[in-house]
């Protein structure tokens, strides 16, 4: 079969939908590829760069399989043969008219959008890819339009406060848009009404702003849901609040299948001050941000810059291309379970089920729902073995064995030799006093303790050496038993210091 990459209809599209890496990929598949002469030239990738990793340049539409970042134009779908499949982000969720349009034409049509969240999916995930990319590229457009440090600065010339960055919604875009803040230094914080996303955000340097609600709890699809009228007035308070305070604003909110909610008023944006920046990652969807302008960008008479772009991903066209041809890559790998070039349509399978939107000419809109659920699992608790306890030693034998003990150091102190007595001595003390003190030492200082303790294990050493050369075999054997045990501490202290100190390394 022949693998065909279309060149992009959509004005201003920069992306493409397989790169000289991932063309090689396809053909370790058994398929010979086809590109559209251009068609990766907006993302940097020319027609000879497509040549050198063994694909053609021709009529892509014309394939087997026809691959596209976007739903191909009326006139290119004329040009795709009967019985052949086209894979691409049709939308068919938000664009009835598309599915009606397909379900006329006599070949198969994949969605990519459409992929479910399940873990054996994440690598076809487009949404996520392109979403990871389009969060990083709203706080480089943020960062444009805000035109000052995003981080502190103390310097001769005076300070400069680091901005403030409120990130709505911490799926995949919002944890990107929090790490690539955190990064350049911003005070960033981070909502969503998702409970257990608090860890994610905290682990980017964030700090999780909860709302306390009797909504709350986790999530079992992976995808926030639409709250009730009691989270919703909490949130309202929330974002009216941070609004009045933070520099830049991020807005990530999608429901799957709806359109995005309001979350920032017109009032909550005239609160906000002059310079400050917002971007609506949801414009696409009608916007999280009243007074968003789908793909403009606007500015308040307060002067908030309002940035409305639904082509943050294609902003970055190389790694954009490149991430989604691996997303398409590994559909196909999944679809040839031969690697002999052959595409094969598993209707059994949820994944190539759930994608399909038309099957040889015939409506496959829309699919049946795939179980998804992304709370943690429940532990199962083993029951318990009814083992005996151990009686807790009494007073008395607690008091019997400390007579015992010090009837047996009395019997050592009498029939040793007298210079050996001072050494018993500072010995027992030496036991009641490490006792005591290592025993209240915070678990988090054990590393750094056992280092200290090379140096005593340096003067066993040292000690011991001088000893080794005794007349008497008992001192020699006892000598030679002290420096072995030493070293073993002196190097397994180093080494755990040395793994200790590695964790710390940046390299």
């Amino acid at each position: 079969m022949i693998v065909g990459v279309l060149k992009e209809a959509r004005p201003g599209e920069s992306r493409v939908a397989a790169t000289p890496a991932t063309v090689q990929q396809i053909r370790t598949l058994g398929y010979d590829v086809v590109v559209d002469s251009g068609a990766g030239v907006a993302a940097g990738f020319t027609d000879s760069a497509y040549e050198s990793a063994g694909a053609t340049v021709g009529d892509a539409a014309a394939a087997d399989v026809v691959l596209a970042v976007n739903a191909p134009a009326p006139a290119q779908l004329d040009g795709v043969r009967p019985e052949a499949t086209v894979i691409a982000l049709f939308a068919p969720a938000f664009d009835p008219a598309m599915v009606e349009d397909l379900g006329r034409r006599p070949f198969t049509a994949l969605s990519m959008d459409a992929v479910p969240r399940i873990s054996r999916a994440q690598s076809m995930d487009v949404l996520s890819s392109m979403a990871n990319i389009a969060g990083y590229r709203a706080v480089i457009e943020a960062a444009h339009e805000f035109g000052r440090f995003f981080t502190g600065q103390v310097t001769a010339a005076g300070k400069v406060p680091p901005a403030k960055v409120l990130v709505a919604g911490a799926g995949v875009a919002g944890l990107a848009a929090i790490g690539a803040s955190g990064s350049l230094g911003a005070i960033v914080r981070a909502t969503d009404p998702r409970p257990e996303v608090a860890d994610q955000v905290r682990s980017l340097g964030g700090e999780y702003l909860s709302i306390e609600s009797p909504e709350v709890e986790v999530s079992k699809t992976g995808y926030a849901k639409e709250m009730g009228d009691d989270y919703k007035a909490r949130e309202v308070e929330l974002y009216a609040a941070q609004c009045r305070e933070v520099d830049i604003v991020i807005t990530t909110a999608l429901i799957p299948g709806r359109p995005a909610p309001t979350l920032i008023t017109a009032e909550m944006v005239a609160s906000m001050k002059p310079g400050s920046v917002i971007v609506d990652m949801a414009a696409a969807n009608g916007g999280n941000v009243e007074g968003t302008v789908k793909g403009e960008k606007v500015v308040t008479e307060n002067g908030v810059t309002i940035i409305g772009y639904t082509d943050l991903a294609g902003r970055l066209p190389a790694q954009a291309s490149q991430l989604y041809g691996t997303n398409l890559v590994n559909l196909l790998k999944l679809m040839t379970p031969g690697k002999d070039g052959s595409l094969v349509l598993d209707w059994d399978d949820p994944v190539q089920r759930s994608i399909t939107v038309v099957r040889a000419g015939e409506s496959a809109w829309p699919p049946p729902p795939v179980q998804v659920s992304a709370a943690p699992a429940p532990a199962v608790v083993a029951p318990a073995q009814a083992t005996p306890k151990k009686a807790p030693a009494t007073a008395k034998q607690r008091f019997g064995g400390v007579a015992l003990g010090a009837l047996a150091l009395f019997l050592a102190a009498a029939f040793a030799p007298a210079a050996l007595l001072p050494h018993v001595t500072v010995f027992v003390l030496a036991i009641v006093i490490g006792y005591y003190v290592i025993g209240h030492v915070h678990h988090a200082l054990h590393t750094p303790l056992m280092s200290v303790t090379n140096a005593i294990s340096g003067i066993i050493v040292v000690g011991a050496l001088l000893q080794i050369g005794h007349t008497s075999m008992t001192v020699t054997v006892l000598s030679s038993v002290a420096i072995l045990l030493a070293s073993i501490n002196i190097f397994g202290g180093f080494a755990v210091t040395r793994r200790m100190l590695a964790m710390f390394n940046r390299s």
